[in-house]
């Protein structure tokens, strides 16, 4: 039995802070119907999908920020992506700022079966950023202040997709870039990676000296090594342009397990990319190179786990 689906990334254009979740959700629901036309049976929408990027602004009273979190979902303003969900038969991958009823915060996502059920829930793990105020910044990244670390660990679920069977997991944004969330997932026989990111062009903690293009192709280089070291597709979901005069890079992208692009988003507006993937590319890798129960060792990685920061390693010195 084929198990070929149809993914795709919905990549948003800017959201800008005088814009309601209406406006958002609104362009949402036309990209999945932009999607039902394409045959796609899974949207991956982009990290804090319904709102600016609002971290980039501080609050010193955090409850004055409570306006940008989303306390239940499906929610009044998220109903009709549902709604729509229902209407097409398409599951879907939205990123949001979530508050729980007692009062905790994360960066999160979540997976929508067609039926509208909540199948899979992800909170960022890997908060960039900082936590308060800093001056020698033009624009603040204060992700560290907004959220907390995500409890939920890098969970992986077995879910019906298009007459099939798929493992699902999620990343958030700069999850991506570290490789012991990837291997996390891949040790779950993760088949699917979807990601959604909201990544500005310029580095501000290298003072913009780092170049241009290097910010894409270091988003685009950690996806595509973390599915071809891990045997998986992933869905790298972008936000892109000029949001309230700060410019996200976009670039979203669809990977297979050879860590191949195959398919790339080329504007930086509301922009559908879709590739039609077979998991059973997922088993090359997984019995090959990467069988990890022949091949891992363990016993050789106990510094991963026991040590947080680098250090130096011994000098060497001449005898004699």
């Amino acid at each position: 039995m084929s198990r070929s689906i149809v993914l795709a990334a919905a990549q948003l254009g800017p959201i800008q802070k005088a814009e309601g979740r209406d406006v958002a959700v609104g362009r949402m629901v036309r990209l999945m119907e932009k999607a039902h036309q394409r045959g796609v049976n899974v949207v991956v929408f982009p990290e804090l999908a319904l709102t600016t990027f609002f971290p980039r602004w501080y609050e010193e009273d955090i409850a004055v920020a409570d306006h940008w979190y989303e306390t239940s979902m499906p929610s009044n303003a998220t109903a009709p992506l549902f709604e729509a969900a229902k209407k097409y038969g398409i599951g879907f991958h939205l990123g949001y700022a979530e508050k729980t009823p007692d009062g905790h915060r994360f960066n999160t996502a979540i997976y929508v079966h067609p039926s509208g059920e909540v199948v899979l829930k992800y909170r960022k793990v890997h908060l960039p950023g900082h936590k308060e105020f800093d001056s020698n910044r033009k624009v603040q990244h204060l992700e560290k202040r907004y959220f907390e670390v995500g409890d939920l660990g890098f969970p992986v679920v077995r879910a019906p997709i298009a007459g099939t069977e798929a493992n699902i997991g999620m990343l958030i944004c700069n999850d991506r870039r570290w490789p012991e969330a990837w291997r996390v997932l891949g040790l779950q026989q993760v088949e699917i990676v979807m990601l959604g990111y909201n990544t500005p062009s310029i580095n501000q903690d290298n003072k913009g000296f780092e170049a241009h293009h290097l910010r894409v192709e270091h988003s685009h280089l950690s996806i595509r090594s973390g599915c071809y070291q891990n045997s998986c597709f992933g869905v790298g979901t972008a936000k892109g342009g000029t949001e309230d005069g700060h410019e996200l890079f976009g670039h979203s992208i669809i990977v297979n397990p050879q860590g191949e692009i195959m398919a790339q988003a080329t504007s930086w507006g509301d922009e559908l990319i879709t590739a039609e993937c077979n998991l059973d590319d997922c088993n090359l890798g997984r019995t090959t190179i990467f069988n990890f129960a022949a091949h891992r060792r363990v016993e050789a990685y106990g510094r991963i786990l026991e040590q947080t920061g680098s250090v130096a390693p011994p000098v060497w010195t001449p005898k004699g």
